[in-house]
């Protein structure tokens, strides 16, 4: 059969829900023990959101604390202290932070494992315990991007004529960023929050293999290891939908938060 009408026979299965058979069950005696797509991913999936949810859940309030107090102290001593730091952390690879993550933390200072192999007997306790260094070395990744974007489209803002007016009748300037500048920087903060929770799912593939996280990323590494085209069509679709799905909530959340948008004349 064509590779053509292979792949829109694939399409036509998607859309009704069956991703296909892995090829890594099939024994060289003739013995088809291959397992469905889908029972292959599912608990892979549970644990890569899980992971995502658990860094999630630190690094977006942690990023907007460090972008909304930059803003307030610019020029500072902690303002300077802190780009320093982010922008070091953005110019090393995640593959190198979790490296040095593990040396320190799990090889000098025995404080958490090296290896995530979390899975579903296990606690909630054991997984954050276990999930620790893979959810620390994505939350310096990303708690960077984000935490820059918010000072920048803060520090903007307070170049606006209302801003001024604000200032000149007396407010503080605390609640000029609390409640002038921050509602209106959300559009441009939600998209970057966006990228970077769906890096989250999708580009954790490297942190998944360093620390063996059973994840959808390890699984996909896998799957391209031993060719099994199914699993990584299916692994390509998830990241791929994650992705969209993403851009288009930060694009509504883009278009509510801003006025101009929501109601243009």
């Amino acid at each position: 059969m064509p590779a053509y009408q292979r792949y829109f026979g694939w399409v036509a299965g998607v859309l009704q829900g069956d991703f296909g058979y892995s090829f890594s069950g099939r024994a060289a005696s003739g013995v088809d023990r291959s397992r469905a797509v889908v029972d292959l991913i599912g608990p892979r999936l549970n644990n890569t959101l899980f992971l995502a949810s658990m860094t999630a859940l630190i690094a977006v309030p942690l990023s907007l604390f460090l972008g909304i107090t930059t803003a307030l102290y610019r020029n500072s001593v902690y303002d300077r202290v802190v780009n320093a730091v982010t922008l070091t952390t953005i110019a090393t690879p995640e593959f190198f932070v979790a490296y040095i993550l593990i040396l320190f933390l799990a090889s000098l200072y025995q404080v958490f494992p090296s290896l995530a192999n979390i899975d579903a007997s296990m606690t909630m306790g054991e997984k954050i315990y276990k999930s620790a260094l893979p959810s620390m070395t994505l939350t310096l990744v990303i708690v960077a991007h984000m935490m820059r974007m918010t000072r920048a489209a803060i520090i903007n803002l307070l170049a606006s004529p209302y801003i001024e007016m604000a200032r000149l009748k007396g407010v503080t300037s605390t609640r000029v960023i609390l409640y002038h500048a921050l509602p209106n920087a959300w559009a441009p903060i939600s998209t970057v929050i966006a990228f970077n929770l769906a890096y989250l799912v999708v580009g954790v593939v490297v942190v998944e293999v360093v620390f063996v996280y059973p994840g959808v990323g390890q699984l996909m590494v896998d799957a391209v290891r031993t060719r099994d085209i199914p699993v990584v069509q299916a692994c390509a679709l998830f990241f791929a939908g994650t992705y969209i799905m993403l851009n288009l909530i930060a694009d509504i959340i883009g278009i509510i938060t801003n006025p101009r948008l929501l109601h243009p004349r």
